[in-house]
């Protein structure tokens, strides 16, 4: 019989009182907005940006501040957890120490995070959203990995001989998939590989504005409802599939309208 491997890793780095410390989830999400900076930044340097040096830093903040909010208010509003909890305690909203984040949230709330900016700065807004899904899975792929160190968001009971044992964080004594290291290579690892080849080694940017930001869409919702099939849904079900599946189809939806309609501009010059 093989031994699966039993999850006990601690999810704070170093000492914690309660629940208040350095948590790993945390630290992934300031590694993923300074690593994000930075490659906007170089972006911005190798004039692939449609924004300045100055302006790259109010982007991510704008993009920050979409992240949280949305990722935060899609936990309630997407159905992850009763809706009628915030209405009870609506400071609930803040207390992220007790966890509760939606990626599908977070994109909306990118989303109107740019188009603001877009707006405010007098840019183009598909040129804003190539640059930016550029360097979104380099987060997706640290938050991956935050949550199999807290050992939440795993898979289906599974056979293989790397299925893992998440009994100390509430997934029974059954041997199952650890699907948070699917998707970081999906999600994150293969998605950032493609997203940073089409930016820096193509024109579509510059010849299709929108289409890197379609491309990403497609591709995320792609691997996400492939990932669900081996994850345990951590909500009820929407006509017979997992949340994250249902709300994928919407991404995916968004992504192929972009494909199409990405204007074609006929700039393909590398000034």
């Amino acid at each position: 019989m093989l031994a699966h491997w039993v999850h006990n890793l601690n999810p704070f780095l170093g000492p914690h009182w309660g629940k208040i410390g350095l948590r790993y989830y945390g630290l992934a999400y300031v590694l993923g907005f300074v690593g994000g900076w930075l490659l906007l930044r170089a972006a911005t340097r190798a004039g692939r940006s449609p924004v300045t040096l100055e302006g790259v830093d109010d982007l991510i903040f704008a993009v920050v501040l979409g992240v949280l909010l949305g990722g935060r208010l899609g936990y309630f509003l997407l159905g992850y957890t009763p809706l009628s909890a915030l209405g009870a305690d609506p400071l609930t909203l803040f207390r992220v120490t007790d966890g509760g984040m939606a990626s599908h949230g977070g994109f909306v709330g990118v989303v109107v995070a740019l188009a603001w900016f877009a707006r405010r700065r007098k840019v183009s807004f598909l040129a804003l959203g190539d640059l930016v899904v550029s360097v979104v899975p380099l987060g997706l792929l640290l938050g991956r990995i935050a949550n199999f160190i807290n050992g939440e968001l795993w898979g289906k009971p599974a056979t293989v001989p790397w299925a893992v044992i998440f009994a100390n964080t509430g997934g029974g004594p059954e041997p199952r998939h650890p699907s948070q290291l699917y998707e970081a290579a999906l999600e994150g690892a293969l998605l950032l590989a493609w997203m940073q080849w089409r930016f820096w080694r193509t024109e579509v940017t510059r010849a299709r504005p929108g289409r890197l930001a379609g491309e990403f869409l497609t591709g995320y919702a792609l691997v996400r409802m492939f990932g669900e099939i081996f994850r345990e849904p951590d909500a009820a079900l929407i006509l017979g599939v997992s949340r994250g599946t249902f709300y994928s189809v919407f991404l995916l939806a968004a992504g192929a309208a972009l494909i199409a309609l990405a204007p074609k501009t006929g700039k393909t010059d590398t000034a």
